[in-house]
C-alpha cells in the first residue's frame, strides 16, 4: 500500500507526542529540588525505554484484537508484532506507545525526591501492563466501555477523545496512591528548598508539551473539518486555563506566577484531551477557564488532606482530567443533530455515560496501583533513606548532579553523604576547595 497523506500525519503525530515525554521530563526537572532534576528527567526518559520495550512484546496486543472478559486483549496476539510486518497497521502501533509512555511518565512527579530509582523502573513495566493497556482497551479497543461492551452497551458510550479516562485519570488516581504509599518527603510543607529550583525550565517543558499535544489530540483526526476544530480546541482551552489559573492567582495570592501559567497550561490541556473533537471552540475557551481555576484552587488540597503530591499531578492531571470528561455530558456537540450533552438539549444519557466511564478508570487504577505499589515497596523498598533524600536522590541513585559550582556539586557545597557515592579520587578533590 502505498504511503498516505494520513500515514505521514500518524506518524509525525506520533514523533510529537514522543517529544512531550523529554517535555515533561523539563517540566518536572525544574519543578523539583536542583539536587533531584537529573533522577526526575530520568523517570522520564526510563520509562521511553522501558514501555517501548514492553509495547513491542505484548503492550500493544492488549489494547485491541479479541478480548479476555472484554477486560484486555490477548497479549499474544501479536506478540514481537511479527504479524504486522508488512502492513500499515505497525503506524498505529508505533502511534499508541507514545501514549503508554506519557501516560506512566506523569505518574512519576508525585514522588518526586524520595523514590527509589530500581523500584521505580520496576513499577512502569507492570503498570503498564496492569492499568493502561487494558483501560486503553476497555475505551478504545472494543472492551467494557465501548458501544458494543458490557458497561458500554448498557449506560452508553462514553466519549474520550484522546485519553481523558486512559491517560490522564489513570495517572493521577495512580500518582496519589504512590504518593500515600511512599508518604511525605521531609519537611513537606515547611522547606523553602523543596520549591522549583528552575522556573524557565518548567516553561521550556509546558511549551514542549503544548507543542507536542497538537500530535497527541490531532493525530486520530479523521476529517480535515475534526482536525480543524481539534487544532483550534488544542489552541483555546490551555490558553484559556492558563488565564484562568492566573486570574485565581491574582483574587487569592495578590499575583500570578510564572510557574501558575505553566502549570494552566498543562490543565487546559489536559482537560480538553477527552473532547477536542466533539466540543465547540467557545465551549473550549469556558472548559479551560474552569479548569484552569478548579486545578489552581486543587493544588491546596495536598496541604489540608496531608498527602505529599510532590509536583501536583493530582491536581492537574486528575482534577482537570475529570474536569474534561464530565463536562461532556453538558457540552457535547450532537452527532448528525442529535444527541449531545445537556446543554443541547441531548439529556442525561451522555452525562451518565461519562460518570460511568471516570468511575471505572479510578477503580482500576486505583486498586491495580495501591497492589503494585504496596507489592514493591514491601519487597525491595520504593523510597530511598532519609540520608540519602538529605544528599539528593541524583547522588544517591545516579551518582551524579545537575549542576556543578567550581566542581563542589549543587549549590557549591560539599554534600555530608556524598562518599557514598562518588570515587574516592572526587571526594578529595572535593574536600581540597573547601579547606
Amino acid at each position: 500500500m502505498d504511503l498516505t497523506a494520513g500515514h505521514v500525519w500518524v506518524m509525525v503525530s506520533a514523533a510529537l507526542v514522543l517529544l512531550m515525554t523529554p517535555g515533561l521530563a523539563f517540566f518536572y526537572g525544574g519543578m523539583t529540588r536542583a539536587k533531584a532534576a537529573l533522577n526526575m528527567m530520568m523517570m522520564s526518559f526510563i520509562a521511553v525505554g522501558l514501555v517501548g520495550i514492553v509495547w513491542v512484546l505484548w503492550g500493544y496486543s492488549m489494547t485491541g484484537g479479541d478480548g479476555v472478559a472484554q477486560l484486555f486483549g490477548n497479549p499474544f496476539a501479536s506478540f514481537g508484532l511479527q504479524d504486522l510486518i508488512g502492513t500499515e497497521d505497525l503506524i498505529g502501533a508505533g502511534y499508541g506507545v507514545t501514549f503508554a509512555i506519557i501516560t506512566v511518565a506523569l505518574i512519576s512527579g508525585a514522588i518526586a525526591d524520595r523514590a527509589k530509582f530500581g523500584a521505580w523502573s520496576l513499577f512502569v513495566p507492570i503498570w503498564v501492563t496492569l492499568v493502561y493497556c487494558p483501560l486503553a482497551f476497555m475505551v478504545w479497543g472494543g472492551g467494557l466501555l465501548s458501544a458494543d461492551g458490557l458497561i458500554g452497551g448498557a449506560v452508553g458510550e462514553a466519549i474520550d477523545f484522546a485519553g481523558g479516562t486512559v491517560v490522564h485519570i489513570s495517572a493521577g488516581v495512580a500518582a496519589l496512591v504512590l504518593a500515600v504509599i511512599l508518604g511525605k518527603r521531609q519537611g513537606f510543607g515547611k522547606d523553602p528548598a523543596q520549591r522549583p529550583h528552575n522556573i524557565p525550565l518548567v516553561m521550556l517543558g509546558a511549551a514542549l508539551l503544548w507543542f507536542g499535544w497538537f500530535g497527541f489530540n490531532g493525530g486520530a483526526a479523521s476529517t480535515a473539518e475534526e482536525a480543524g476544530l481539534i487544532w483550534i480546541n488544542t489552541m483555546a482551552a490551555p490558553a484559556a486555563a492558563m488565564v484562568g489559573w492566573l486570574v485565581t492567582e491574582r483574587f487569592r495570592d495578590g499575583r500570578p506566577t510564572s510557574l501558575g501559567a505553566a502549570s494552566g497550561i498543562v490543565a487546559g490541556l489536559v482537560a480538553i484531551t477527552p473532547a477536542c473533537a466533539n466540543v465547540s471552540p467557545i465551549g473550549a475557551v469556558g472548559l479551560g477557564l474552569v479548569a484552569g481555576f478548579l486545578c489552581a484552587l486543587a493544588v491546596g488540597i495536598k496541604y489540608r488532606l496531608g498527602f505529599d503530591d510532590s509536583l501536583d499531578v493530582v491536581a492537574v492531571h486528575l482534577v482537570a482530567g475529570v474536569t474534561g470528561t464530565l463536562a461532556l455530558g453538558f457540552i457535547a456537540l450532537p452527532v448528525d443533530g442529535s444527541g449531545g450533552g445537556l446543554f443541547y438539549g441531548g439529556g442525561a444519557a451522555q452525562l451518565v455515560a461519562q460518570l460511568v466511564s471516570v468511575l471505572v478508570a479510578i477503580t482500576l487504577s486505583a486498586v491495580m496501583t495501591a497492589l503494585i505499589g504496596l507489592a514493591i515497596h514491601r519487597t525491595i523498598g520504593f523510597r530511598i533513606t532519609s540520608d540519602n533524600e538529605v544528599a539528593g536522590v541524583d547522588l544517591s541513585e545516579h551518582a551524579e548532579t545537575a549542576y556543578e559550582f567550581g566542581g563542589l556539586g549543587v549549590g557549591g557545597s560539599f554534600h555530608p553523604f556524598a562518599d557514598q557515592f562518588r570515587d574516592k579520587k572526587t571526594i578529595e578533590q572535593t574536600e581540597s576547595v573547601n579547606s
